[in-house]
């Protein structure tokens, strides 16, 4: 039970291409933004997609994968841990992000969704 504590396990589609950087010491860092959809029905009784956005952190070589393979409208399955980080934005105000740190990555689809 102790590999439950902090586990989540997402499928979606990639917003965005990923975002790369690489560091002084030479360790990678890719950022993605993955859209999951589920189903929901409003008060009138009218279907729709609910869309949740969510920040993805992966690091090192599965970062390199990424960087390599992912694109815009990839189909990905990730498996990772909830994270939380606390920033000053250019206003001056404390922020807090919630990220996803992606332990595991699968590629679904091979070509871009829609």
């Amino acid at each position: 039970m102790k590999a439950l504590k902090n586990r989540v396990q997402l499928i979606g589609h990639l917003g965005a291409d990923p975002e790369v950087k690489t560091f002084e010491n030479g360790s990678m860092m890719a950022r993605l933004s993955l859209a999951t959809n589920e189903p929901a029905t409003g008060k009138n009784g009218e279907k729709s997609i609910r869309t949740q956005w969510h920040t993805l952190i992966v690091w090192g070589k599965l970062a390199e994968i990424c960087a390599k393979y992912l694109q815009k409208g990839r189909e990905v399955a990730v498996e990772g841990r909830i994270a939380y980080r606390t920033f000053t934005d250019a206003d001056g105000s404390n922020r807090i992000a919630t990220e996803i740190t992606v332990n595991d990555l699968l590629m679904i689809s091979g070509r871009r969704a829609g």
